[in-house]
């Protein structure tokens, strides 16, 4: 029997990567992520959900909800909760793949 990796499974189940199922999935990972981030973070630092919450103005079951689903959460909490509350740093990459196409000197000329 041969072991499958995870990644092969995902794409059994959800479709290959560019399907609109597997996007989701991705996206739902990349969300989770960012709560278990958090909830590091706060470990490494011995603060409670509490004190946590109590340093950006929220209560405790927002915190929970963060770390347990990050989604939904705005960039602006996400810096509170990293920056004001964690004292740490929030750095986000966006990356996109350009497209192939001829540069045409033409097109970008200035009227």
């Amino acid at each position: 029997m041969r072991t499958r990796t995870f990644e092969e499974i995902k794409d059994e189940v959800f479709g290959k990567v560019g399907s609109a199922e597997r996007d989701k999935l991705e996206r739902e990972l990349r969300s989770f992520r960012i709560g278990l981030k958090i909830r590091e973070a706060r470990k490494q630092l011995n603060m409670t959900q509490e004190e946590l919450a109590a340093r950006i103005n929220k209560k405790r079951s927002f915190i929970s909800k963060v770390e347990n689903d990050g989604s939904n959460i705005t960039l602006t909490t996400l810096y509170d909760i990293v920056e004001k509350g964690l004292g740490g740093k929030v750095n986000i990459e966006v990356l996109v793949e350009t497209p192939a196409y001829e540069f045409d000197p033409e097109f970008a000329a200035e009227p």
